[in-house]
């Protein structure tokens, strides 16, 4: 178990303007770029109707582009001393066991109604622990052709958090729709904490190391080049965020593909290049929320303390 202070925290939170090196009001917005092919810059999303629902936003969102600076955060300083998380290698698989609880302090959730956030977003929702068991082939491979990114957890953090893909349940951009706390979290409608983005609570986050494992196996690394040390962006990476370069990999450095941190949408990963565990699971979590079946048995990949939300 990592703690960190919540003055590291505080630190770290207002940081964040300083590793996007696009100016403020610059950042594009990643409504409609949603798409059912690899696309650069776009979400290929394996859900392609979209239910009404609350359509968050405030000042800091101006036509199609919005401000991070001036983006209000959850208040709060809630630490969990409980958090856990085991990754291990077991019968060459990867195997990540954790509550998903974090290891920094989160925002106070449910909002309360005195929060200025509450003014933008009332997520009723408690933060709850859940039961993460995740098996990962330890040396993935890509794929024949990219896959889709469905709604749920997408990823995992080496800090203990879920990360799903860009987009809200409305398939709007949710990083910059969405008031999260000032570690960029908060809970859906099962208690689940996760990011849809880059949170300057991540270990790695503003360096070239590792973030987290995406649920097809490759890692996710931080915002910066290995080699140069310069941020990267979209125009940097494939059709499914990533590139292929030098990394540190089961203890060594190699030359491989995986995913980086962007200040820009799609911010984590656009598809999948390698074949995600579980997929039959989250393709039930789809049909769940289409409400087309009942969730079922899930497979051993993914663990059903992990709901989709």
């Amino acid at each position: 178990m990592r703690n960190r202070s919540v003055a590291s925290i505080a630190v770290a939170t207002l940081s964040l303007a300083a590793i996007a090196t696009l100016p403020s009001h610059e950042l594009p917005l990643g409504d409609g770029h949603i798409s059912t092919s690899p696309r650069s810059g776009y979400l290929m999303s394996c859900m392609t109707h979209w239910p009404r629902g609350p359509v968050h936003g405030g000042p800091w969102i101006d036509g199609d582009h919005w401000d991070p600076d001036s983006k209000p955060a959850v208040r709060g300083q809630v630490l969990w001393p409980t958090h856990n998380i085991a990754i291990t290698v077991q019968d060459g698989e990867r195997v990540i066991v954790a509550n998903n609880l974090p290891d920094h302090a989160t925002g106070q959730f449910p909002i309360s109604p005195d929060d200025p956030a509450y003014r933008y977003d009332r997520n009723p929702n408690p933060i709850r622990p859940q039961d993460i068991l995740l098996r990962l082939p330890l040396q993935p491979r890509v794929a024949a052709a990219p896959g889709c990114v469905p709604m749920g957890m997408i990823g995992f953090t080496t800090d203990g958090v879920a990360l799903y893909n860009a987009v809200d349940n409305g398939g709007i951009d949710a990083v910059a729709h969405e008031v999260q706390d000032r570690c960029s979290g908060h809970p859906q409608r099962r208690g689940q904490y996760h990011y849809h983005g880059p949170s300057p609570c991540m270990p790695n986050e503003q360096t070239s190391g590792l973030v987290g494992y995406a649920l097809d196996g490759f890692g996710i690394y931080g915002m910066r080049d290995p080699v140069s040390g310069r941020i990267l962006h979209d125009s940097d990476l494939d059709a499914c965020h990533g590139t292929v370069g030098p990394v540190q990999w089961n203890g060594r450095t190699v030359t491989m593909y995986h995913y980086v941190l962007t200040a820009e949408y799609p911010y984590t990963i656009g598809c999948f290049r390698g074949t995600p565990v579980a997929a039959d699971f989250l393709e039930r979590q789809q049909r769940q929320m289409r409400g087309l079946a009942p969730m079922g048995a899930g497979p051993r990949g993914l663990h059903r303390g992990a709901p989709p939300g």
